[in-house]
């Protein structure tokens, strides 16, 4: 049992890359909380495509003992949560559990348009601020400037700053001491009935699912009745554990500790994020305020490539759909590619991830179709539907008029990227809403529409900023706009996995990007194949695939030109023949390469 004035809950905020992750190892290599042969660089990124990608994915909790300056020992709970805007629901999470965060900002690069948007997620849930200057040891280190970057952008005070190194272990024991001295404790009535908040839960193959949760009121033990006040399930309690990051067996959890615990509860779905787990008998009355449920923003398909792994397939999505609470998913078929699923995701880094897990973890191939957003269709009867997959598209005279979601996107740019940052904007149909100044560094804030986001925004970001832009945004919600549905057609057979939302007055652009792409991805046949898009009945862009020729006239040996030309005659009989009956083969690399648009 931990006294409550020796609890310190907090977890780690910064943008991507400014070292979070690696102070995070050095807080637990400091404390010894970890035997040094078992310390590896990111301790707490356990999937591979973290380690691979260097990208924090989920959000990951360790306890840690620390014995202080003044000889007393206290319990620190550090959650170590993403940086990258798609998993913007994982810090959300995080934060609700911990009552303070320390905010890392590379010393070299200031503040970034994450830093904002996982601090004022921080501000919004009342927590304590410990601003850290990291990466100290660089000499393009400023830390005056940033520091002076923090006041002005977040304002917050940064007077008294830790100066980190966390790669070369300057400054551990400052943040160690801040985080006992500068961050409140938390709050909590021992002998009040339990109110546990369920921060996270995972699928384990050996326990089954595991549940991650911070005790508010009361006390949980091994062997309790408990109940989930949202689905109403009772489940008695088989483990207790807290996470070093391994578990270790803990005979019971009091008020402000987080810990998890195993249940024999079968499906992840039965855990509902943000759900208030109590007793079975004295429960409480009221259940914790929950979390906004994460609402998927960028839909696509996932078929498999080999019609028979479809149940594999599915297998595979239930799994994922346990360990991640923000990825939606339902069957649907196409005529071109068969049985899958329809996606939902946070964004583009999120789908990339899922689709990567499902091919590398369950080992299925996957063929993705292109990146679609949710559409609001008013029509005539005054009814309003939601189109997910622009192949469902109704015929246009019962629509009224279609809305698409539009988001806020707030920009970091240093200032000689503006122009070409600017023009990107606006060839995306953006709408300029604030341009200011923090030091050297402009920041853009643009109206812009998500379907022009999702497909590759980020990256064109990138490669016209070389690598210097940051970027964050937030769906302020749907608005009237000129869109319509395009169709590919291949050999006059419509293609649904490559229909797609365009906006009027770039169709024409757009699909001949499209059809003069396919001419280079879709092998010659033996006979001429038409690739067109349209736009309901209309034609706005067309490329022929000219067909391969045998060469018939080989075994002519002079003599009459009308014995080669009857040959030729014949085998455009045969060709046209083949024409009507002929299946144009579409290789599955060539749907991928499609659906990467480039400008």
């Amino acid at each position: 049992m931990t006294d409550l004035a020796h609890i310190r809950n907090f977890s780690i905020v910064a943008h991507i890359d400014h070292g979070k992750s690696t102070l995070a190892d050095r807080l637990i290599q400091e404390t010894q909380t970890v035997a040094t042969r078992d310390m590896k660089a990111q301790l707490l990124d356990s999937m591979d495509i973290e380690r691979e990608r260097g990208i924090t994915i989920k959000a990951n909790t360790v306890r840690i003992d620390y014995v202080a300056r003044n000889g007393e020992s206290y319990v620190l709970n550090l959650i170590d949560t993403p940086g990258h805007v798609d998993f913007a629901y994982e810090v959300s999470r995080s934060m609700r559990a911990v009552e303070g965060s320390l905010l890392v900002v590379d010393s070299t690069q200031g503040v970034e348009a994450q830093t904002l948007a996982n601090v004022y997620q921080a501000i919004d849930a009342d927590h304590e601020i410990v601003p850290i200057l990291n990466k100290i040891d660089l000499p393009a280190s400023d830390c005056d400037r940033v520091a002076e970057q923090i006041e002005d952008v977040i304002g917050i005070d940064a007077s008294n700053a830790i100066r980190v190194s966390a790669k070369a272990g300057i400054g551990i024991v400052e943040t160690l001491e801040a985080i006992v001295h500068r961050l409140p404790a938390p709050k909590g009535d021992r002998n009040a009935p339990l109110r546990a908040m369920l921060v996270d839960s995972w699928y384990d193959s050996y326990l089954g699912v595991v549940v991650m949760v911070r005790v508010m009121d009361g006390v949980i033990r091994k062997g309790d009745r408990i109940k989930m006040m949202q689905t109403g399930a009772i489940y008695g309690v088989d483990t207790l554990a807290v996470l070093k990051p391994q578990m270790v067996a803990i005979g019971e959890l009091g008020p402000g500790e987080i810990g998890v615990f195993t249940a024999s509860i079968k499906q992840v779905r039965d855990t509902k994020v943000g759900d208030t787990i109590t007793h079975e008998k004295k429960g409480c009355e009221k259940p914790l305020p929950g979390f906004k449920p994460s609402i998927p923003v960028v839909f696509c398909g996932l078929f498999p490539v080999d019609a028979n792994d479809f149940d594999d397939l599915r297998d595979a999505i239930e799994k994922l759909a346990l360990n991640d609470a923000s990825f939606t998913s339902e069957m649907e078929t196409s005529a071109a590619l068969g049985f899958g699923f329809r996606c939902g995701f946070l964004g583009l880094l999120h789908l990339e991830v899922i689709r990567d897990r499902l091919e590398r973890e369950y080992d299925i191939d996957l063929i993705t179709t292109a990146p679609s957003v949710v559409y609001h269709l008013y029509m005539k009867d005054g009814e309003l539907r939601e189109l997910h997959n622009p192949a469902d598209m109704p015929d246009l005279t019962y629509v009224s008029h279609i809305e698409e979601p539009r988001i806020k996107a707030t920009i970091l740019v240093p200032d000689d990227y503006l122009g070409d940052v600017l023009k990107l904007c606006q060839d995306r149909r953006g709408i300029q809403l604030d341009l200011t100044y923090a030091g050297s560094r402009a920041m853009v804030v643009y109206d812009l529409p998500l379907n022009e986001v999702v497909f590759d925004f980020y990256d064109r970001l990138k490669s016209v900023t070389k690598g210097y832009a940051s970027f964050d945004y937030q769906l302020v919600g749907y608005r009237e706009d000129a869109l319509v549905k395009m169709s590919i057609l291949v050999n006059d057979e419509p293609v649904d996995a490559l229909s797609m939302m365009v906006h009027r007055d770039r169709a024409e652009l757009r699909g001949r990007a499209m059809v003069e792409k396919l001419k280079d991805l879709i092998p010659r046949h033996m006979f001429k194949i038409p690739i067109q898009a349209a736009i309901g009945g209309k034609v706005i862009a067309r490329e022929t695939l000219s067909a391969l020729r045998k060469d018939v006239t080989a075994k002519c040996y002079g003599g009459d030109a009308t014995r080669k030309r009857k040959l030729l005659d014949k085998q455009k009989a045969g060709k046209k023949k083949m024409r009507q009956f002929g299946k144009v083969e579409i290789p599955q690399e060539a749907f991928i390469s499609a659906l990467k648009m480039d400008s």
